[in-house]
């Protein structure tokens, strides 16, 4: 799967560890420097004190339950299941208003059309199926240049963007 990360295609040094039944975290981490785990093994990779710690969650989950570990974990990648689903748009906008500053990745159902959005809501990294990348995917970024609300990337509605670019 390509990875943008700050809109320049970058490799995934990531490795996302899913423990089914019968298996445990510790076997499938051992020798794993970046560890993404879901939400609720986050406890459990933590104490395995790996080299980079990451976390993916989805909309089922609330910012609360990751407030505690924003300044520990490197990577939060928010899961969007289906292109209708829209609550990890406002999960990136909660994080980034807590102040976290590290990789916030949209992985899952991510389509060229939405990386601009994505990004002004305090998204950096995104995860793209191979039949969504091109080379003209990176035009994304700059298609809209005129945006009327504040977001993230800038708090600004238009009409203060257009004020104090005149004076």
């Amino acid at each position: 799967m390509p990875l943008l990360i700050n809109r320049q295609p970058a490799a995934d040094r990531w490795t996302l560890i899913q423990p089914q039944e019968g298996e445990t975290l510790e076997a499938l981490a051992t020798g794993v420097d970046a560890l993404l785990v879901p939400i609720e093994q986050l406890d459990a990779a933590a104490a395995l004190n790996p080299a980079a710690l990451g976390v993916q969650i989805n909309g089922d989950h609330s910012v609360a339950q990751l407030q505690p570990w924003l300044a520990r974990v490197t990577l939060i990648a928010v899961e969007f299941p289906v292109f209708r689903d829209g609550r990890g748009y406002s999960l990136a906008r909660q994080i980034r208003r807590l102040g976290y500053e590290g990789e916030l990745r949209a992985v899952g159902n991510v389509g060229r059309d939405q990386l601009g959005y994505m990004e002004r809501c305090g998204f950096n990294a995104f995860s793209l199926a191979d039949d969504r990348y091109s080379p003209d995917t990176l035009k994304a970024f700059s298609e809209i240049s005129v945006r009327y609300q504040g977001a993230a990337d800038d708090p600004r509605p238009v009409y203060r963007q257009h004020s104090e670019s005149t004076v």
